[in-house]
């Protein structure tokens, strides 16, 4: 590999073949027994870097030079690229960037599952700009750096990054940051606005604006003619989620977004939790229940169904969906989007019940004998469901939707190890273009005997 020091100066710079990416798009290298870090380096670069002191138990480099360049390095788009923290892979082509996700999820799969797939499916993929449409930017006085900064965390950082634009955001959203800089500033208490919460739909935008401290009477004037001039719905919140009040309209319409495939309604709030990605998200429903072989008989047990975002489309397809969620918001929406729907859809079949799936009382939820389950988890995974739940049930197909590979990995090793399933397929699916983010879905089948 030829890896060697090269003094400049008083700086002992090092050189080196980067052989990986880590999960959060840096390079990965070995240099003199040790593995370093180096933000900006892509796989197989020959690079020359700084070395900087070990941290959280990582030794990590800064980018000198590159002597030979990845044919997979591509212009960042964006200005901030490189000090913003939002993206961290603008410079590597998006072909690769999701050919290097995938790549991330089979191996660990089978580093820490002892799995591999019959057949990887396609990757599911959509438009890698303007595609967010929920964002909360931070915002500081720092009247080093001019007065107010909207944006996000610096890469490594706990500094915000000032935007004007973000080209990953829903263009709506975008457009607001900048004016968001100005309006803040003119409020009574800029050092007290920490967050501002936005959400774009289909038929409009909505802010939250945390607020620390009282406003007062010309602070809520000004916040008002903002929203009236930007056609957004305006919420304050001064405490916890429960506190949150509208602004301006006194009675906005609710957010909601559709799902032109099926022929659906969902509503939402700014604050709830929705797949930020519009169109990757319906590819990814569309290709779940085509995994799931659903029939008019079939029993569907979705957990962790949120909102009933694939509650919801199953139900245009089976007559029994049980939607389970912890969270009794998101539950409350779920119903509504019944009601929403049944104009256009008969949902007599479907249920939706509260519990937590992080502990063994997942078992009750034998009862609804189930012969299909989707799994769309948070982080930590499904570990109670696939260690306490799927042996009482035994599913013929289990559909599992995973923002974190190394929790898929830990679940399926159980599944196909301990409960005899075959992990069939495995899909990557690029939910955050220029993100070291892994989403994915894997089918698991119940074996003959």
């Amino acid at each position: 590999m030829n890896n060697h020091k090269h003094e400049s100066g008083n700086t002992s710079l090092l050189r080196g073949v980067v052989q990986d990416l880590s999960h959060d798009g840096r390079g990965v290298l070995k240099v003199e027994g040790r593995v370093y870090f180096v933000p900006g380096a892509l796989t197989g670069e020959n690079i020359t870097f700084s070395p900087r002191k070990r941290r959280r138990g990582q030794f990590s480099g800064e980018l000198v030079s590159i002597e030979q360049s990845s044919p997979d390095r591509v212009s960042p788009k964006c200005e901030y690229f490189g000090v913003c923290g939002g993206c961290t892979l603008q410079h590597l082509s998006p072909d690769a960037q999701l050919a290097s996700k995938e790549s991330t999820l089979l191996d660990t799969l089978l580093k820490i599952g002892r799995v591999e797939p019959d057949k990887v499916e396609p990757r599911i993929t959509g438009s890698v700009w303007g595609y967010r449409r929920k964002a909360r930017p931070g915002s500081k006085l720092v009247a080093k750096k001019g007065g107010v900064l909207v944006g996000f965390r610096e890469q490594g950082s706990s500094y915000l990054t000032s935007l004007k634009h973000c080209d990953t955001l829903d263009p709506r959203l975008s457009a607001l940051l900048e004016p968001l800089h100005r309006l803040i500033e003119s409020l009574s208490i800029p050092a007290k606005i920490p967050q501002i919460e936005m959400a774009a739909a289909t038929n409009g935008v909505s802010l939250v604006i945390r607020h620390l401290d009282a406003l007062i009477e010309s602070d809520k004037q000004k916040l008002q003619i903002f929203a009236e001039e930007w056609s957004v719905n305006l919420y304050l919140q001064p405490g916890g989620l429960n506190s949150i009040v509208p602004l301006w309209p006194i009675e906005p319409d609710p957010l909601f977004y559709v799902l032109p495939h099926f022929d659906l309604e969902l509503q939402f709030e700014a604050t709830d939790f929705v797949q930020v990605n519009e169109r990757v998200n319906e590819k990814m429903i569309i290709h779940a229940l085509d995994a799931l072989e659903l029939t008019p008989d079939s029993k569907l047990l979705d957990l962790f169904c949120g909102l009933g975002n694939f509650t919801l489309p199953a139900a245009t397809q089976c007559n029994d969906a049980i939607g389970v969620e912890a969270d009794q918001a998101l539950l409350d929406k779920a119903k509504m989007n019944i009601q929403r729907n049944c104009g256009k859809h008969r949902f007599n079949g479907v249920q939706f019940q509260k519990m937590d799936l992080h502990n063994d009382q997942v078992t009750a939820l034998a009862e609804y004998a189930a012969d299909r389950i989707l799994l769309d988890p948070p982080r930590s995974g499904a570990l109670d469901v696939v260690t306490h739940l799927v042996p009482l049930l035994m599913p013929e197909v289990i559909v599992y939707v995973s923002c974190n590979p190394a929790t898929l990995a830990r679940d399926a090793e159980i599944l196909v190890h301990r409960h005899g399933y075959q992990l069939q397929s495995a899909t990557a699916i690029n939910m955050f273009p220029h993100t070291g983010h892994v989403e994915s879905m894997a089918k698991f089948v119940k074996r003959d005997g």
